[in-house]
């Protein structure tokens, strides 16, 4: 079940970033409120995670795969550009993270 925790949390976190995109500087109420309550249940679920996973696996998850995420949504959806090297940088993040999850026992608790 942390797991999934998690993995919503990503969810949520990557919604609400986006949000705060279209909020055009928390103008927009819409998109702000979508940007408060997204990263409020994020943090709420990544609360429940750590009562089962280590602080570090959990954050280094949480923080590579939004990363990655929200680099995607704003390449798709706001035109923003991603080089050779940007796109590089987020394989490495994904190879980070499943090296985590098949190698390590750190993220067995």
């Amino acid at each position: 079940m942390p797991w999934i925790y998690l993995a919503v949390a990503v969810v949520f976190e990557t919604v609400a970033f986006t949000a705060l995109q279209a909020s055009q500087k928390l103008t927009r109420p819409g998109p702000t409120a979508v940007f408060v309550l997204g990263y409020g249940a994020a943090f709420y679920l990544l609360a429940l995670t750590l009562q089962y996973l280590p602080a570090g696996v959990v954050y280094a998850i949480w923080s590579g795969l939004g990363v990655c995420l929200i680099a995607v949504i704003a390449w798709l959806l706001f035109g923003q550009t991603l080089d050779g090297p940007a796109v590089l940088g987020l394989a490495l993040i994904v190879a980070g993270i499943v090296i985590i999850q098949v190698f390590s026992d750190t993220a067995r608790h």
